[in-house]
């Protein structure tokens, strides 16, 4: 590796340019191309950073020597372009969902160990600060023993062509959350409903984890981003509980007993903080840096494909009508 790393952006949508945008600016790196399905899109963002446009990834890898690549395609169509890649043998960091079907996960990572390529993902509601002091309150013990834990997250539909769009490709991030703060996952009964457009655009779960702690999900695509918290993160122990709203908007820490609650808000100056997208700046900062070490991804691909496994126990147990193992489908 060079002092500035090379970077390679895949994908002109909107959260794509979010990726030029980190690249371009950051003084340690190089925005050395962008790729797009059409000549026209990759032509136009290309333009937009002073950058050079593909639609072919293996010309694109060979002709800018990338040391990073980041994807950031349309959800349902991660697979073929991330296998292509990987097949090129350069390091990769991709968007979530990783993909829809466990054996396409399966194949990538097995791919992509046989290379030893580093290959992440970007799970990034971890970096939200009121997310990382909640992490280090639990981790310090300040919440005792976790009895349950609540994700909820819900706004507009972002539909696709699965029937299982809102729960592979959004509540993703709430099984990686809750398996972040909380721990393994260990089963998973759930009611799904497609009332509104055919789509299973409601999910209501219930969750045991491996610690016994219990906890819940509820996650929609017929609510509103326009609406507060609908973002929610609730988790209770035996000596105290955590609240995160709204991912990045607040964190409020309440001891069992106390009526006096500590709350963490971001500051007048603190525009960092307040901004979903930091979130994703701060996760380049650990990948950059995991990167030039030669340290594993701060979050691996793994964790796409454990979210995953827990969608797919959660559809076995909505079809079977009872409470799935998440085990059954894989380690």
């Amino acid at each position: 590796m060079t002092d500035k790393l090379r970077i390679a952006v895949v994908g002109a949508g909107g959260w794509g340019r979010q990726h030029a945008r980190i690249f371009s600016r950051r003084p340690d790196c190089e925005l050395v191309a962008i790729a797009a399905r059409t000549p026209e899109s990759a032509a136009r963002r290309a333009a937009e950073y002073g950058t050079a446009g593909y639609t072919d990834l293996a010309a694109m890898v060979k002709e800018t020597g990338p040391d990073l690549v980041t994807v950031c395609l349309p959800n349902e169509e991660h697979f073929a372009p991330t296998r292509a890649l990987i097949e090129t043998g350069v390091d990769l960091l991709v968007e979530k969902p990783l993909v829809f079907d466990l054996a396409e996960a399966d194949e990538l990572l097995a791919l992509a160990a046989e290379r030893d390529l580093f290959f992440g993902i970007n799970f990034n509601h971890r970096y939200a600060e009121p997310v990382v002091r909640a992490k280090a309150a639990i981790d310090a013990g300040e919440l005792g023993d976790l009895v349950f834990l609540t994700w909820r997250f819900g706004g507009e539909a972002n539909r696709g062509p699965s029937p299982h769009a809102n729960l592979i490709e959004t509540q993703c991030h709430g099984f990686d959350m809750l398996e972040h703060l909380g721990g393994p996952i260990r089963t998973v009964a759930a009611q799904l409903t497609d009332k509104t457009y055919g789509a299973y655009s409601t999910v209501a779960l219930a969750l045991s984890f491996e610690s016994g702690a219990v906890g819940t999900v509820l996650g929609s695509y017929d609510s509103s981003y326009a609406y507060p918290d609908s973002q929610l993160i609730e988790v209770n122990g035996t000596t105290g509980r955590a609240t995160v709203h709204d991912t990045i908007r607040r964190l409020t820490l309440s001891r069992a007993g106390d009526e006096t609650t500590r709350v963490w808000e971001p500051g007048y100056f603190n525009d960092e903080a307040r901004s979903f997208e930091g979130t994703f700046d701060r996760h380049v900062e650990a990948v950059l840096t995991a990167l030039r070490a030669g340290d594993p991804p701060p979050v691996p691909a793994a964790a796409g494909r454990r979210a995953l496994q827990i969608a797919q126990a959660t559809i076995a147990s909505f079809e079977r009508w009872t409470r799935v193992d998440v085990a059954e489908f894989g380690r």
